[in-house]
């Protein structure tokens, strides 16, 4: 028998043997089924109600203010969309805005991600005193509305000068409690004390073991934390409503097309439509990145 033949016979060995048994635990789950009807149905009216509000957004801004009255609402953009853009950029300070927006929200992104990393690294991973004494108090900030600090907050940033400034939209949220806790719930179980121990071996003091084993393993949580917390920093709109007012970011500013009596809606949406757009040109940058970053980190040996 020839060498190839072997090689063939061997596969068919391969082949034609018996299936190892399916484990019970994944068919019980449900993991080795494949989605049927229902799920992909499910999925796709989740999907239409969440864009139909940005379609409709982008219907009526490209449209008169007739639209909202219409009967029948049209289905398809109409013809306005840039007479209206024109309309919102001569009523608002549109660009100044967007810088103040822009800086904001990747200030407050850069500095959440990064604290909240340290943070939680050292609640799961550091053995100190008051560790976990400081981690309740730390998930019990999140019980407290927002609402009752926007006064002692306005209060603290006046006596230092900075309202009307954007330190102090950035300042009171460089790091967030949320933040601490999602890092550190998902740190302690995704490296293995064996990694640290080995790097401390090697002779790594604690900064570079957290830049080493800890930034690695984290990039999956860090990657979700930054896209949430730019989407909220975005759009936010009371905090900075009432400490910057006259230095306006986005939302701020858009809001000044509800301000007169007449409100022509076509043009708010308009507007509205033109806040969103940098959101979804994040979404389709980072999307696949953040896609595979929680594949990769959800895999476990």
């Amino acid at each position: 028998m020839t060498t190839v033949a072997k090689q063939r016979a061997r596969s068919t060995q391969r082949t034609d043997g018996p299936r190892p048994p399916r484990d019970p635990k994944r068919r019980a789950l449900g993991i080795d089924r494949r989605p049927g009807f229902l799920t992909y149905g499910i999925l796709i009216v989740i999907f239409v109600g969440g864009a139909y509000p940005l379609w409709w957004s982008a219907v009526a801004g490209s449209s008169d203010s007739t639209v909202l009255t219409a009967t029948w609402p049209p289905l398809l953009p109409g013809g306005q969309f840039w007479k209206n853009v024109g309309e919102v950029l001569g009523t608002v300070p549109f660009w100044q805005a967007l810088g103040n927006s822009i800086i904001v929200s990747t200030v407050i992104t850069a500095s959440v991600v990064l604290f909240s990393t340290l943070a939680g690294y050292a609640f799961a991973k550091l053995r100190f005193r008051g560790r976990e004494g400081l981690m309740v108090f730390v998930i019990a900030t999140l019980a407290v509305p927002t609402q009752l600090g926007i006064i002692p907050l306005f209060m603290v940033m006046k006596q230092f000068g900075w309202t009307g400034t954007l330190g102090a939209v950035i300042v009171p949220t460089l790091v967030t409690a949320f933040g601490v806790f999602f890092m550190r719930q998902y740190l302690v179980d995704v490296i293995p004390e064996e990694l640290i121990e080995a790097a401390r071996v090697d002779g790594a003091n604690m900064i570079r073991t957290f830049w080493h084993v800890g930034v690695p393993a984290a990039r999956p949580a860090m990657a979700i934390l930054g896209l949430f917390t730019f989407m909220t920093a975005w759009t936010d709109y009371l905090w900075p409503l009432l400490v910057a007012p006259q230095n306006p970011t986005l939302q701020v500013a858009l809001s000044q097309l509800q301000s007169a009596k007449y409100v022509d809606y076509s043009i708010v949406l308009a507007g509205a439509v033109l806040a969103t757009i940098p959101l979804l040109i994040l979404f389709v940058l980072a999307g696949r990145q953040l896609v595979s970053g929680i594949m990769a980190g959800a895999v476990k040996g």
